[in-house]
């Protein structure tokens, strides 16, 4: 497993998106990618039903919970490290959930513009 440097799309350390839910392709709680990240599941996200519903339209159903995957189901509001191309494709049809861009990984900036990404900033502080 070799993750891609740990860094975020404002050029600092990559900070953590969600430990509960437990996110990340890694399941470590960060956006972090590498080789075996085909989906590049880079962005950071807050959920919003507008988009679960858009996601399930388009066939991935992020809502039911999966056990046989450890996947809980998720909810309006949780924080997700979503695929960058997936984002690109909401935020297209004005469906995409707002971003934290401390917890979205600089590899994210190969799909999506910044300025795309700084319209839907969510502020953690």
């Amino acid at each position: 497993m070799e993750i891609t440097k740990s860094i975020n799309v404002l050029g600092e350390v990559l900070k953590p998106c969600s430990k509960s839910p437990l996110t990340g392709f890694y399941r470590d709680g960060c956006c972090n990618t590498g080789k075996d990240d085909h989906g590049c599941h880079t962005v950071c996200v807050v959920l919003t039903s507008t988009f679960l519903n858009f996601s399930k339209s388009r066939g991935n159903d992020l809502i039911t919970p999966r056990p046989e995957y450890n996947f809980p189901g998720l909810n309006p509001g949780d924080r997700w490290c979503l695929c960058a191309e997936r984002w690109k494709e909401a935020h297209s049809y004005d469906s995409a959930p707002n971003v934290i861009l401390e917890s979205t990984h600089l590899k994210t900036l190969e799909t999506i513009p910044i300025k795309d990404l700084q319209e839907k900033a969510f502020d953690i502080n």
